[in-house]
């Protein structure tokens, strides 16, 4: 297994994708952990967008500029194209408006970086053969406590990205333990691959 800077496989290739100085804006930015990273190695201008109290309160403790928001009424708090990166990390799944919260963060961002949890991974498919959701390190949730309101795949999510004209500038796809699954066949891609990690541009 790999060691992680920040305990997480996909921030350790977020960070790598934002250059210093970038203006970055982190989609339910949880403790701010990310952003705090970014701040201190990349010297970013960083903001943070989180619905949990406890999670604003941490983040504020990081010394993070945290708003309180709920993604699902979008971000008509920030202005067109005001940051180079708009982050939503493992979170996703959890959107009702999927099309909505894309297309708002390729508004206000250059750029948007997203990571996922891939419901067609080879553990999550045998847990539904065998009769039961799945829990896993990408999905940690039991059924009836989970935040998620998606279930999609790498394939599911970028036919969307062409029904939207999203262009795909990169994409990484980590097995459980975080190490970078390499296939040339997208079908094996998307039965080994445990999380995705994607960056967006908008079609001009």
């Amino acid at each position: 297994m790999t060691a992680h800077t920040l305990g997480r496989p996909d921030f350790d290739i977020i960070s790598a994708w934002i250059e210093p100085g970038h203006r970055v804006l982190d989609l339910g930015c949880g403790d701010g952990t990310l952003l705090k990273h970014l701040i201190d190695t990349r010297g970013v201008r960083g903001v943070g967008v989180e619905i949990d109290d406890a999670n604003i309160l941490a983040a504020i403790k990081n010394g993070i500029n945290v708003l309180q928001g709920n993604l699902e009424k979008g971000l008509d708090e920030f202005t067109d194209q005001s940051f180079d990166h708009v982050v939503l990390s493992r979170t996703l799944q959890t959107v009702r408006h999927t099309e909505g919260i894309l297309r708002e963060m390729l508004r206000v961002g250059r750029e948007a970086v997203i990571s996922f949890p891939n419901f067609a991974y080879w553990k999550n498919l045998r847990s539904v053969l065998d009769g039961r959701m799945p829990v896993s390190e990408d999905l940690p949730y039991q059924w009836y406590d989970s935040p998620n309101v998606r279930f999609f795949t790498l394939l599911d999510f970028e036919a969307l990205c062409t029904r939207m004209g999203l262009i795909i500038r990169e994409r990484h796809v980590l097995d459980e333990g975080g190490n970078m699954v390499e296939n040339d066949d997208e079908r094996e891609l998307n039965f080994l691959g445990s999380l995705a990690v994607y960056r967006l541009t908008q079609a001009r």
